[in-house]
């Protein structure tokens, strides 16, 4: 972990003549965007697959009439032509799944006092009043919501719910243009969905503010990138 912060401590005095006290920030929004382009080839695949089975429905709405009564023998063949086709039902995940590393990095890099027995100089670091490694309850115990930290996070929140909403138009027109027969294990997931974005409210609230800000990064590139490669 000593490697990676002293990458991102190098990162923040490269951009430092540019962001001055906000730099370490600049430097997690731009280590985000680096990690999202290494996982943007995942993101293409997991759109081709969603065209693929976008194409496939025309067969699964045969599979729904043949096996109307049977909702066991419906998932089972829905599967198989999946299978068939070579196309994964969950492999939207794997964007998501694949940035997890990158995110818990960050959280327990700002979440330690001290890195390979030395003081973490990156807790010295804010995002205007708010302190990297502080948490939306330090901010409200310190000042309150509309304190300095305080602002910090209400204009997060604000932003936040702003993509969320765009997120959660675009999927349910998505859902509503190309509706899909669950497969096993899926039903819940689909349902709940075109909501995902909005829990990205929760991990904001709960995580220090330099994971959150790898977070909201990662969550409006996403929405971005979405809109672009489901167009």
């Amino acid at each position: 972990m000593s490697v990676f912060a002293d990458l991102v401590q190098h990162l923040a005095d490269l951009l430092h003549p540019l962001f001055g006290a906000t730099a370490a920030a600049a430097a997690i929004v731009l280590f985000t965007a680096f990690v999202r382009l290494l996982v943007h080839p995942l993101s293409r695949a997991a759109a081709r697959g969603q065209k693929a089975r976008t194409r496939l429905q025309p067969k699964i709405a045969e599979l729904r009439s043949r096996h109307k009564g049977d909702p066991e023998k419906l998932q089972k063949a829905v599967l198989e032509l999946h299978a068939e086709e070579k196309v994964s039902p969950l492999s939207g995940c794997l964007p998501g799944l694949f940035q997890l590393p990158a995110f818990f990095l960050l959280y327990h890099l700002f979440s330690n006092t001290t890195i390979g027995g030395k003081a973490n100089e990156l807790l010295g670091h804010d995002l205007f009043t708010a302190p990297l490694g502080g948490r939306w309850a330090d901010a409200l115990g310190d000042g309150g919501m509309f304190g300095g930290a305080g602002l910090v996070y209400v204009g997060l929140f604000l932003f936040v719910t702003l993509v969320a909403t765009f997120n959660y138009r675009r999927t349910k027109r998505m859902m509503a243009a190309n509706p899909v027969v669950p497969v096993a294990g899926t039903g819940a997931m689909t349902k709940v969905m075109p909501f995902m974005s909005f829990f990205t409210l929760f991990t904001v609230a709960v995580v220090p503010l330099a994971a959150a800000l790898y977070v909201v990064t990662s969550s409006t590139w996403a929405a971005v990138e979405r809109a672009a490669l489901y167009r």
